[in-house]
């Protein structure tokens, strides 16, 4: 039962926050902020956002101003969510850095 009510919540914050980021990157042409996967601790207390930033030049400036405004986004989610969770999680980003290691991969088998 708690593990359903995990993955449900995990679901709403990835959910919510693409829509918070989608918001925010409409300002900037041509920048793709993706969250690809969202992790609750088994308190609900904190959620490990993992996040695909394109174009990957950019990924560190974006990560970093990201980072900066975790407390302006984790208010926007209290607003978006607060209605569903007793409790706004607390915020942690990490880079998700899959794509560029599968691209790596595939260049590597094309020579």
């Amino acid at each position: 039962m708690e593990n359903k009510r995990l993955q449900k919540i995990e679901r709403l914050i990835q959910k919510e926050l693409s829509e918070i980021f989608l918001l925010q990157t409409k300002q900037l042409p041509g920048v793709m902020v993706t969250v690809t996967k969202v992790r609750m601790s088994p308190d609900l207390g904190l959620a490990k956002a993992y996040l695909s930033i394109f174009p990957s030049e950019r990924g560190a400036e974006l990560f970093e101003n990201i980072h900066q405004n975790k407390k302006s986004i984790r208010f926007e989610l209290g607003g978006r969510i607060g209605k569903q969770v007793r409790r706004i999680p607390e915020l942690a980003f990490f880079i998700d850095d899959s794509i560029d290691y599968l691209e790596n991969i595939d260049q590597l088998l094309r020579s």
